[in-house]
C-alpha cells in the first residue's frame, strides 16, 4: 500500500510538473508561418490567411473511454470570414420564416454577429431530407451550432456525414443571459475527440493569419487544458506536434523517458491487483469445498431432493353409444306397423259379406 501511495503522489506530481517550453513552440510555430509564405502566391494569399492550424497529440496508451475535450482559447481561432450555422428549436405558433425573423432579432439584440444561418428544426426535417441536401449544407457552412433543446432530436436528421467528418452541432444554450459571450466561447474556442480506438488525436487551435504570439498563447492553453482533462492515469502525453492540412508535423513536446519506468509499473500494480482478486476468489471457492467434506465426515445427512411421482392418470370410462332408434316409414294409407290393405280385396271382401247370409242350424 505505502508503494502505491508513493506512486500516485509521484504521478501528480508530474502531471503538475509537465508544461511545454514556450521558446520551442514560438520557434516551431515561425518556422510553419515561413512555410506558408513561400507556398503562398498572390492569387492564394487570401486562402493561406485561413488555413487551420492544429496541435497532433499522441498518447502513451489507448484511453478505455472516448471522451470529448473542451478547450478555451485565449485569440478566436476562427477567421470572420468563416460562416457558421444555427439549428434551433420551432417556435409554438409561429410559422418557419416567422422562427427564423424572431432568432436573427434575438441575436441581433444580444450582439451576437457570427452566426450566418439560422434554420428551424422543421426546415430541416422537411428541406434537407434528401442525401444530396445534406452533402450541400455540410459543404456550405465551416461550423455548426444547435439550441440544446433540439441536440437529442438532430443525428436521425443530419445523417452519417456529418458524423464522419467530425463536423457534428455543438450545444448553445438560447436562454442564457450572456448569449454572445457563449456562442464566442464555442466558437472561438476549440474540442478535442479521444476515441477509444487509437492513440493520436487532433484539435485545432489557430489559423494562419494570427500572430505567432498569438498562436503560441493558444498551444500552451490547449496543451494544460488537455493534461488535465484526459481521464488516465499517470503519465498521458507523449508527443504533440504543430502542423496544417498541407504542412509536415512539426514537434512542440517530447515526453520523458522516465515516463516508461512509470508505466511499467502502473501495468505490474494492476497485474498484481488482478492476481490478487484471482487468488482470493480461488480461495473462497476452496473453502466451500472443505466445508462440505467436513459436513460429510461428521456423518451429517445432506438433504437430497427427492423427485415427486407424477400422478398416473385414470382410464377413461368409456359410454356406450346411444342406440338410435329406428324409424318406420309412414304411409298415407295407415297407421305406423300396419300393412296398407289392397283396394281391390276391400271392395272383395264387402261383396261377399254381402253375398253370404247366415243359416240356423238344425237340431
Amino acid at each position: 500500500m505505502r508503494v502505491a501511495f508513493t506512486r500516485e503522489a509521484d504521478s501528480m506530481a508530474e502531471t503538475a510538473e509537465v508544461g511545454i517550453d514556450r521558446t520551442q513552440v514560438k520557434k516551431a510555430v515561425q518556422a510553419l508561418q515561413a512555410f506558408l509564405k513561400t507556398k503562398s502566391t498572390g492569387d492564394s494569399l487570401f486562402l493561406d490567411d485561413t488555413q487551420q492550424i492544429s496541435l497532433l497529440f499522441t498518447l502513451w496508451k489507448i484511453p478505455p473511454k472516448a471522451q470529448t475535450i473542451r478547450i478555451p482559447l485565449p485569440h478566436g481561432q476562427r477567421s470572420d470570414t468563416e460562416e457558421v450555422c444555427l439549428f434551433t428549436r420551432d417556435e409554438p405558433n409561429m410559422t418557419s420564416d416567422q422562427t427564423i425573423r424572431f432568432y436573427k432579432k434575438l441575436l441581433a439584440e444580444k450582439g451576437v454577429k457570427n452566426i450566418t444561418e439560422v434554420i428551424p428544426y422543421k426546415v430541416l426535417r422537411t428541406e434537407y431530407k434528401p442525401h444530396e441536401a445534406k452533402r450541400r449544407l455540410l459543404s456550405n457552412f465551416d461550423m455548426f451550432l444547435s439550441d440544446d433543446r433540439v441536440r437529442r432530436l438532430l443525428p436521425s436528421h443530419l445523417g452519417k456525414h456529418f458524423y464522419l467528418r467530425k463536423r457534428e452541432p455543438l450545444c448553445v444554450n438560447m436562454l442564457s443571459k450572456n448569449l454572445a459571450k457563449d456562442i464566442s466561447r464555442v466558437v472561438q474556442g476549440s474540442y478535442l475527440k479521444v476515441t477509444n480506438k487509437g492513440s493520436c488525436c487532433m484539435a485545432r487551435i489557430a489559423h494562419a493569419g494570427m500572430t505567432a504570439d498569438e498562436v503560441t498563447e493558444n498551444v500552451e492553453a490547449a496543451f494544460q487544458t488537455v493534461s488535465t482533462k484526459l481521464r488516465t492515469k499517470g503519465p498521458v502525453i507523449k508527443l504533440v506536434h504543430i502542423k496544417t492540412q498541407m504542412s509536415v508535423a512539426l514537434p512542440l513536446y517530447t515526453s520523458n523517458l522516465n515516463h516508461l519506468t512509470a508505466l511499467d509499473e502502473d501495468q505490474k500494480l494492476t497485474e498484481t491487483a488482478k492476481q490478487e482478486a484471482a487468488a482470493k476468489k480461488l480461495a473462497k471457492k476452496n473453502k466451500k469445498t472443505e466445508d462440505v467434506k467436513k459436513s460429510e465426515g461428521t456423518g451429517e445427512e445432506i438433504p437430497q431432493l427427492v423427485p415427486m411421482g407424477t400422478p398416473s392418470k385414470k382410464p377413461k370410462l368409456e359410454t356406450p353409444k346411444k342406440k338410435q332408434l329406428e324409424k318406420a316409414p309412414t304411409t298415407a294409407g295407415g297407421k305406423k306397423g300396419r300393412k296398407p290393405q289392397n283396394k281391390m280385396n276391400k271392395k272383395g271382401g264387402k261383396g261377399e259379406s254381402k253375398g253370404k247370409r247366415r243359416v240356423p242350424k238344425l237340431k
